[in-house]
């Protein structure tokens, strides 16, 4: 039944002129309790297309598979992505509509579009309190991080919008992300080589060559294939490279040192011609192993796609930074039974970034546009995301499907889902796949919005105790996979990746309520000129042919970004910093006045 205050908003919304497809949408959309989260409406009705503007997002169009039944089922919608490419940002700011639930990658462009006005206020009409009572209920200290961001920016305390990889408790740290992940039955083959720094990483990856020269297609194989989609300010890989090495945090125009809030430039310090840049640092390590036949020369333009699911998981790499690009591709079942396995091993020299875990919310954020025709709906759909069981359906499938919960309330996987965590490419087909046989393969069905809720790491309240990572779950610590698994867990006395990491040497980020000040338009374009210089010659020197072709593409690349700017920007970023680790010690102040 639809609720009489909804068909009130609805009304209010769009004007008496519009009053009849006043009443379609609120017949279509209206909302449901928390404990329902099943908002469907008759299958009579037309499904409703819900733009999702995405700066996250690496496809385009309409969301298929299984996640796109899931949604459809639940609230009759249809998904269209729009990724963020080149300029889409300013043009869709330009129209003044951003789209129905947008995703904002970047905080400073979440600002900018509050700041424009093309945003929703989730409190108008008792949207939030009526459409998103789990995320009112459970996530309280996000969304008054955000209120404060926007009477920050706006003088107004509303609120527009959620952070994502929200915490349940900020005594915990992820580690799972840089997880410095290699062929582990390669490195068995040639008798476990020491791994002290990056120069015997190269070593390694060299001999894995000779020893692998070609993939399971016939093709040759490389240390890595990266690609360009997910750059930014700087190439990604690069930038992420010294996060994993030496615990810097990707940070505005370089890199942070969450231990003294120093910055480090990405071309360097203007006021300090001797001090080192991490980032050219690694720069250099992914040129060394281009000019040793050890970067796929398909990279710079290459998608995730092609890199990930093609490349690694025909065996095409040796090693990933990224345990999405590494472990979590290649370990499929059929290389399992093989023999073959990706595990991590980092150089023992790395210390990499560990994230403290934060109720406030992560700098990536949901959003409703304030042109949006169904806000109530959009609110709805986040809201579900951020349930137990959208989070855990976001993730793995869906429930009873995918997964489960046992008498007990541990989680576990399905058969079929065990199969799909192993290899996103299964095929859904058969009984066990139910209504979702024929739909595709596990990845066709992934939501492409590729923005979570909550962090894998938050706690689950309908399972006995667990979070959301299934890598913690009762059900999943067996014995080892296989003979190489077995291996690696002898040679590194753990049993996990988490347990592995966090036996060695890491580096702590911490939380905070750090929020980037906005740039002035000045700076703004200043700033699109610089990164635009940096990551193209940055591509340029990576593909160098030699040392000396390298040093001059850096030369001229440096050149060129501070004659657009570069001091400007670091200047910014400089500040910025400051303001950050004065957030991060205004937290560890509070924790240690709680602990007295």
């Amino acid at each position: 039944m639809v609720k009489k205050k909804f068909v009130k908003k609805a009304l209010k919304r769009v004007g008496a002129l519009a009053l009849s497809a006043a009443f379609m949408v609120s017949s279509l959309a209206g909302c449901g309790s928390s404990s329902d989260s099943d908002s469907s409406t008759s299958s009579s009705d037309d499904p409703i297309t819900i733009t999702v503007f995405s700066q996250r997002a690496n496809y385009s169009g309409e969301q298929i598979g299984w996640s796109a039944k899931v949604l459809k089922d639940k609230f009759n919608v249809v998904l269209n992505i729009v990724p963020n490419g080149d300029g889409v940002f300013d043009t869709r700011m330009e129209s003044g509509d951003l789209g129905d639930i947008v995703i904002f990658g970047s905080e400073p462009d979440y600002i900018t579009a509050m700041n424009a006005g093309l945003l929703f206020d989730w409190e108008e009409d008792d949207t939030l309190a009526d459409c998103g009572s789990y995320i009112q209920e459970n996530m309280y200290y996000n969304l008054e991080r955000n209120r404060d961001i926007a009477e920050s920016e706006t003088g107004e305390a509303k609120i527009y919008g959620l952070g994502y990889e929200c915490a349940t408790s900020s005594e915990d740290v992820q580690f799972s992300l840089y997880t410095w992940d290699i062929r582990w039955d390669l490195y068995k083959e040639l008798g476990y080589p020491e791994i002290n720094d990056l120069d015997d990483f190269v070593e390694v990856m060299k001999q894995m060559k000779e020893i692998c020269p070609t993939d399971e297609a016939g093709k040759p194989t490389y240390a890595v294939s990266m690609w360009p989609d997910w750059d930014g300010n700087m190439v990604m890989y690069v930038k992420a490279t010294a996060t994993a090495y030496y615990g810097y945090d990707e940070f505005q125009l370089g890199l942070y040192n969450p231990v003294d809030g120093h910055f480090y430039g990405a071309l360097g310090n203007p006021n300090d011609e001797s001090e080192e840049s991490p980032y050219l640092e690694m720069l250099k390590f992914y040129n060394t192993l281009y000019q040793n036949d050890l970067v796929d020369p398909d990279s710079m333009t290459a998608t995730y796609d092609t890199a990930v699911t093609t490349k690694t998981k025909n065996g095409g790499t040796f090693f990933s930074i990224f345990n999405y690009a590494g472990y979590l591709a290649y370990n499929t079942e059929a290389h399992i039974s093989e023999n073959k396995m990706m595990r991590s091993l980092k150089p023992a020299e790395a210390s990499p970034i560990a994230y403290g875990l934060s109720v406030l919310g992560g700098n990536n954020y949901w959003a409703i546009g304030s042109k949006s025709e169904y806000p109530d709906l959009c609110m709805e759909i986040i809201n579900y995301l951020c349930t137990p069981e959208g989070c855990m359906t976001y993730l793995y499938g869906p429930k009873g499907v995918m997964w489960d919960y046992d008498d007990e309330g541990y989680t576990y996987f399905t058969e079929l889902g065990k199969k799909c965590s192993n290899d996103n490419t299964t095929v859904l087909e058969g009984d066990e796949a139910g209504d979702y046989a024929g739909l595709g393969t596990f990845h066709d069905g992934e939501l492409q919005i590729n923005c979570t809720t909550w962090t894998a790491d938050a706690d689950n309240p309908d399972s006995n105790g667990e979070t959301y990572n299934s890598e913690h779950w009762l059900s999943e610590q067996g014995d080892a996979l296989c003979d190489i698994d077995q291996d690696w867990r002898d040679y590194t006395g753990c049993t996990s990746v988490d347990e592995y990491l966090a036996s060695g040497k890491y580096t702590v980020s911490p939380a905070s309520a750090y929020t980037s000040t906005t740039q002035s338009d000045e700076l703004k374009t200043t700033w699109s000129q610089v990164t635009k210089c940096i990551v193209e010659g940055s591509w340029n020197a990576i593909y160098a042919e030699s040392d000396e072709e390298f040093d001059q593409i850096v030369a001229d690349m440096i050149e060129q970004a501070y004659s657009y700017g570069y001091e400007e920007c670091w200047q910014y970023s400089n500040d910025e910093a400051a303001l950050r680790k004065a957030a991060e010690d205004a937290v560890s102040s509070q924790d240690t006045t709680s602990e007295d």
